[in-house]
């Protein structure tokens, strides 16, 4: 069998630095080299302070990086020496020309093929990381037979990674299951077999699934796909909720307690967000469209769809307590990663809430314990959010370090992300300092065990699917009793 002794991963970002770092880790007579043209995301890979932040993954890197884990720009140099190419570049949905905001772009991917075929000689095995769309293993071999030479031999494999951000080091430790899908021939078998090998270091080999290649390429699709599906459809129920007076907490415990449906991902929020979940729905849409099926493309779509109205809601609610205008008014938004534990804004829904809000005219004071600034700033920038007025950005939104400065005078406090620490404020101190009536909108609901505390203190509590009584002390004049006091029927006589 043929025996992996280095690697190569393209591509240093949330999917090639985590996975290759635990690679290194469970694998230590194993070379790893991540590779990337970004210098400064090398450097930082490099340094003390990683490009990610990610639970565990620090102590993962520092106790294989210089041993058997190495982070470079020379990126032929390390094609050539590889047993084993990971492909883990990015592959975001289009933004221009057919398929525009719907299929994957994969200029990344065919610029990682043709500098393969391009470097490298003797035999290799090629696996894709990157989620892609279905038959992309296909377009890389014909690169590669197109381009091929006599000493060449280059086998194709999909292995998609099915890492969560906020616990990928633990995901990749402990994995579900690893799936890794290739040719049916006799050369395609032999290279998962030497995939097998390296997971089969600290994996079960019962957990290790092996299949064709499309096959494994739309497993990753559906996974993300069926995942989303769960939020929107909590969600769904959570506006349903709202409007009835019941709790989408206590409907999803109760569904959930089902041991045909499980309690994972039911979780009412303010939407998903993130790298993956809305840029495989749309694939999968797209390729559903490419390949005739629209009534399979219009039942995925809706997922996407409920997504968006779940987020335009949740901020027409904030505009309609605050009587109906947020313009001019201090809005505190808490949290603008997508989920805790992890800095990745992408696709988060902070980003939407912010935008409905600026479109509103309302200054936004915006704190998350691990989004940077510049990041915070850049999303904000962008067209399809800032409206082409990338100055409105300035104008409106002010990025602090402090929870309790972006507080201070505001009208409404906005949780958009579940960081614990939002539990633990002090929220009199917070509420002393804010405009009144004060309002906290939790998008998450981690207030849930606070409700009446806030309420005490004298918060007005807007959440997620459900209707939150407020305690009120009904006006009493002087000398006169309560004017809703109940009046008690007359007394029936009784029957002589």
């Amino acid at each position: 069998m043929f025996q992996i002794k280095r690697i190569c991963c393209i591509g240093a970002g949330y999917v090639g630095g985590p996975t290759c770092s635990v690679i290194a880790h469970m694998c230590p007579e194993i070379t790893v080299t991540v590779v990337d043209v970004n210098e400064s995301r090398i450097k930082a890979w490099n340094s003390d302070t990683l490009p990610i932040y990610e639970p565990g993954l620090k102590e993962v890197v520092e106790s294989c990086r210089g041993r058997n884990l190495f982070f470079s720009t020379d990126i032929d140099s390390a094609i050539r020496d590889a047993d084993l190419v990971f492909i883990s570049v990015n592959t975001p949905t289009k933004t221009y020309g057919m398929g525009k905001g719907r299929a994957a772009d994969l200029k990344f991917i065919e610029a990682c093929a043709r500098r393969i075929v391009e470097v490298s000689d003797g035999y290799k095995i090629v696996t894709e990381k990157s989620t892609v769309p279905v038959r992309a293993a296909e377009s890389i071999r014909r690169i590669f037979d197109a381009n091929t030479k006599p000493s060449l031999n280059l086998q194709v494999l999909s292995n998609p990674e099915f890492l969560a951000e906020g616990t990928a080091v633990r995901d990749l430790k402990e994995p579900d299951r690893v799936l890794i899908g290739g040719d049916e021939t006799a050369e395609g078998q032999r290279a998962i077999r030497a995939l097998c090998a390296v997971y089969e270091h600290w994996v079960p080999k019962a957990r290790i699934i092996t299949t064709n290649t499309w096959s494994s390429e739309l497993s990753k699709l559906a996974a993300n796909a069926f995942l989303a599906q769960r939020i929107s459809s909590i969600n769904s129920i959570s506006a349903l909720c709202e409007a009835t007076g019941a709790d989408v907490e206590e409907v999803a415990k109760a569904i959930g307690m089902d041991q045909r449906i499980g309690s994972k991902f039911l979780k009412a929020s303010v939407g998903f967000g993130g790298s993956c979940f809305q840029k495989d729905v749309l694939n999968l849409v797209y390729l559903c469209e490419a390949l005739n099926l629209p009534e399979v493309a219009s039942y995925w779509q809706q997922v996407i769809d409920m997504n968006e109205y779940q987020r335009r809601r949740f901020a027409c609610r904030i505009i309609d307590c605050l009587f109906n205008t947020v313009t001019g008014k201090k809005i505190a938004l808490l949290g603008f990663s997508f989920k805790k534990d992890t800095g990745d804004t992408r696709e988060s829904s902070s980003i939407y809430i912010s935008k409905y809000l600026m479109d509103e005219g309302a200054k936004l004071f915006i704190y998350d314990p691990k989004v940077l600034k510049e990041q915070i700033i850049h999303d904000l920038s962008q067209p399809n959010i800032s409206e082409d007025n990338p100055e409105r950005v300035s104008e409106l939104v002010t990025v602090t370090t402090d929870p309790y400065e972006a507080c201070q005078g505001a009208h409404a406090l906005v949780i958009c992300t579940e960081w614990d620490m939002f539990k633990e404020l002090d929220y009199e101190k917070i509420y002393k300092k804010m405009l009144k009536p004060a309002f906290i909108f939790d998008g998450r609901r981690v207030l849930d065990h606070l409700h009446a505390h806030l309420q005490n203190i004298g918060f007005q509590i807007e959440t997620i699917g459900k209707k939150v009584t407020i305690t009120r002390i009904p006006y009493t004049p002087a000398g006169v009793g309560p004017r809703n006091a109940v009046i008690e029927p007359p007394t029936k006589k009784a029957k002589v």
